[in-house]
């Protein structure tokens, strides 16, 4: 379907699992590159959706200069956002409990911010999703933390995981933007680009 970009080698630049399994479900061929040290601090004037939008432009600077004329790189950021706060990944299990807890009965955004890159041409774009957490206990939230070790995950969790199982009351949006890379919305830009 998007045999307008064969022309490229597509590549997407992430350390995410789950990106990679997303982005194979569009039926696209590309390549992984891990990408390397990145600084995912953010300018504290930046709010919601603005932030992964940057970060993900960022990570894409990050590989401009290694771009060959046929190359298009995907980036992309996630996060969770809870009362005005970037939820990002947990330092430590007890970092991971605040944030479980502060979610637990409680609606919050999660934000995935995707840039598409060429050497002629940069896109950038955000996708918003609603999540809806019913009450998680004390036992939950430990059991879960302990079993998923969910410290490479913003705000603590994965939606495909038990967790989301057990917890998720309702989503409004796309649950793949929850997993980390919102593919229906990528896949009409791609069909743009």
């Amino acid at each position: 379907m998007l045999s307008h970009l064969d022309k490229y080698n597509i590549i997407l630049a992430s350390n995410s699992p789950r990106r990679k399994e997303l982005l194979t479900g569009l039926g696209v061929c590309f390549t992984v590159k891990s990408l390397p040290s990145v600084d995912e601090s953010y300018p504290n004037t930046l709010k919601g959706e603005e932030i992964p939008q940057y970060i993900a432009r960022k990570k894409a600077e990050v590989m401009r200069p290694f771009l060959a004329p046929n190359d298009l790189v995907i980036t992309a950021d996630t996060l969770v956002y809870y009362k005005n706060q970037a939820l990002g990944k947990p330092k430590d299990v007890a970092e991971a409990q605040s944030m479980l807890s502060q979610l637990s009965g409680n609606t919050h955004q999660v934000y995935t911010g995707v840039c598409i890159l060429t050497r002629e041409k940069l896109t950038s774009f955000v996708a918003r999703t609603e999540v809806r957490f019913t009450s998680l206990s004390e036992e939950e939230i430990n059991y879960y933390i302990e079993k998923y070790k969910p410290f490479d995950k913003a705000g603590s969790y994965g939606v495909q995981e038990w967790i989301g199982y057990i917890g998720v009351e309702y989503i409004s949006g796309s649950f793949y933007n929850v997993m980390g890379l919102p593919v229906q919305k990528l896949y009409a830009e791609l069909k743009q680009f």
